[in-house]
């Protein structure tokens, strides 16, 4: 567990319970902190709470969780979770709907990501009482000081963030080199035990990560992309980029920055952080790269995500030797296109994180014949990055949310299916494919309308894939 003595005394309001804010919970209560934490759902409030003796109840939480309208659930300080390492005096923890408080009474509101800043009125609350809104990347940020000497690598872009980051950890990790994980990758970094000097942390972050972090000074930060996603969040696309580039402000200006400008704007964030001079690397689409030897690194997006490793590499040290012997045994992530199954000649693909149509885009582009199953909650009103690849669909299958939308955006194109539902789609699909052709989930679209995440949606997908079997 990574923590910081600056935290001992201080009482913060912790918004979400999920992973992140379970283990900021524990990283706060056992640097001597008092928290009072809050979730919407109530079975992860009650993931936090202590066991009780029997015959004892639990405060009851009153209203819609994490409503404005919610009454307090507990007032009396409760003791630490079960799962973490004691808090100093057992007193430390409390469970209260914090809309309910006064927040001028907190050091910092430490919020989830997934928690929308722009509109939470818990956020609005506390800009108005001056209190700081952080997340758990900036905890680290503030932890950073008390660690042994080490150094972080941050990852941020539109799409390939998650492959990038595994890639760059993998690399370390088969040259010997100390590394952890973390962020949006979906590992706390502070539930992670502080590396050995000479170790690197190598972070996902999300536009709402950094958003919620004001003092990481990465040693080496890299953006891939960016295009329109996560709207909803931001007042417009600009805002949006301007998120991502934050990560290059934060920086030292002796430090390394690595940006790739196949998109506009990513090529006027690398404009402009270009008097930086040789402290900042540029990555071109289309820079020539023999995928050969790296099977879980093929296609024109994954020629990015390794040129942009293959840089952060050499920054940190290591030799084109180990960095070729990282690149040959990297075996990708789960539900990146990841193969399933292959069943009477045809193979089936796991993309379910491409949950817009610039990521499902690299994988149609990567098979010849392709029965494509796509939908979901759709970001976006196109799929015109995906446009370019259609030659390549035989059958589209659609599902969900976008289902209708998107049968409509493709059915002068390709033949569609309105399948509605992923398991349906799947007994489509496999009547039509032949040998030789790939039944492709790249949905293009969000997750949230079916399952609970992307994680979930591929899981029901290769489950439904076995069943045939």
């Amino acid at each position: 567990m990574i923590t910081s003595g600056t935290w001992a005394g201080k009482h913060f309001a912790v918004l979400g319970l999920a992973r992140s804010g379970a283990a900021t919970v524990r990283a706060l209560l056992a640097a001597g902190a008092r928290v009072t934490a809050w979730d919407a759902d109530e079975a992860k409030r009650d993931q936090i709470l202590p066991a009780r003796a029997e015959g004892d109840h639990r405060p009851q939480a009153g209203g819609g969780g994490g409503s404005p309208h919610g009454k307090a659930s507990a007032e009396a300080p409760l003791h630490q979770p079960s799962a973490g390492p004691p808090p100093r005096t057992g007193e430390d923890l409390r469970i209260a709907d914090l809309s309910t408080l006064d927040l001028s009474t907190f050091d910092a509101l430490v919020v989830s990501p997934g928690v929308p800043t722009n509109t939470h009125p818990l956020a609005a609350a506390a800009r108005a009482a001056s209190v700081p809104i952080v997340g758990d990347i900036e905890l680290f940020a503030q932890a950073r000081a008390a660690l042994p000497p080490h150094r972080v690598v941050g990852i941020t872009g539109t799409n390939g963030k998650s492959t990038t980051t595994a890639l760059i950890h993998h690399l370390l990790d088969t040259a010997g080199v100390p590394a952890r994980m973390g962020g949006n990758i979906g590992l706390p970094i502070l539930a992670q035990a502080p590396l050995p000097e000479g170790g690197v942390y190598v972070l996902e972050l999300s536009s709402y990560q950094i958003d919620l972090t004001q003092t990481l000074d990465c040693d080496v930060a890299v953006l891939l992309n960016v295009t329109p996603d996560h709207l909803d969040r931001y007042a417009g696309f600009e805002d949006y980029a301007a998120s991502k580039a934050r990560l290059f402000a934060m920086q030292s200006p002796r430090h390394r920055a690595v940006i790739g400008t196949g998109d506009a704007a990513s090529a006027a964030i690398a404009q402009g952080f270009a008097h930086r001079g040789e402290t900042i690397t540029t990555i071109a689409p289309g820079t020539p790269l023999d995928q050969s030897r790296w099977p879980s690194l093929q296609g024109p997006h994954n020629a990015q995500n390794a040129l942009a490793a293959i840089v952060v590499a050499e920054a940190l040290g290591l030799d084109r030797a180990a960095i070729e012997a990282g690149l040959e045994t990297f075996n990708g992530l789960p539900h990146r296109m990841e193969r399933v199954a292959t069943l009477g000649g045809v193979t089936w693909i796991d993309d379910s994180k491409a949950t817009n149509p610039e990521s499902a885009a690299p994988a149609l582009a990567a098979f010849p014949r392709v029965h494509w199953i796509l939908g979901g909650r759709a970001k976006g009103d196109d799929l015109d990055a995906c446009a370019p690849h259609f030659g390549n669909v035989v059958r589209a299958y659609t599902i969900g949310e976008a289902g209708p939308r998107f049968a409509a955006l493709l059915r002068d194109r390709v033949p569609v299916d309105e399948a509605e539902t992923l398991e349906h789609a799947v007994r489509i699909a496999a009547a039509e494919a032949r040998r030789g052709e790939v039944v492709l989930l790249s949905p293009a679209a969000a997750s949230f309308d079916q399952f609970r995440d992307y994680e979930h949606r591929g899981t029901v997908f290769r489950t439904a894939v076995e069943a045939l079997a």
